[in-house]
């Protein structure tokens, strides 16, 4: 695992902002959804907005910026709480392996990368396995299970 972290600008978190609270109401832009962990400085619950990607009936989300806020959060909790206020699922995450990644990242960009492109570690939908796997300790995974 690699600490990259791509911090967002200043659109960019106002872009977030505007998508988490729809998220929250149960408005999911292109499979959004809000993502609730407790905070490990401060104990306070942090919303943010990810992309739920379903693989082979399992739920994973990606951190296509790296080791951010949420990821630090997720890994110091163990559990997150997703979906919208009338409907959230508290779960329990587990990491995936960096030599299991690259699959879950292809799936990933070639769904999501018009949203991601430049903040994904140079990775794109063409990237080879090589490249792949070369980039996958800096893009933290999560399995979501109940």
């Amino acid at each position: 695992m690699t600490t990259r972290y791509d911090a967002p600008g200043r659109l960019a978190r106002t872009g977030n902002e505007l998508i988490r609270r729809l998220a929250e109401f149960g408005v999911s832009i292109a499979g959004t959804t809000a993502l609730r962990v407790r905070g490990r400085s401060t104990g306070q619950v942090r919303t943010v907005v990810v992309n739920l990607m379903t693989v082979d009936g399992r739920d994973y989300v990606v951190a296509p910026r790296g080791n951010t806020q949420w990821v630090r959060n997720a890994r110091a909790a163990g559990q997150v709480t997703t979906g919208p206020r009338w409907r959230r699922r508290t779960v329990n995450v587990t990491e995936v392996a960096d030599e299991a990644k690259p699959i879950l990242l292809k799936r990933y960009l070639d769904r999501w990368y018009w949203e991601v492109k430049g903040h994904a570690g140079g990775l794109t939908p063409n990237s080879s396995e090589t490249e792949l796997r070369s980039v996958a300790p800096s893009i933290p995974i999560f399995e979501l299970a109940d």
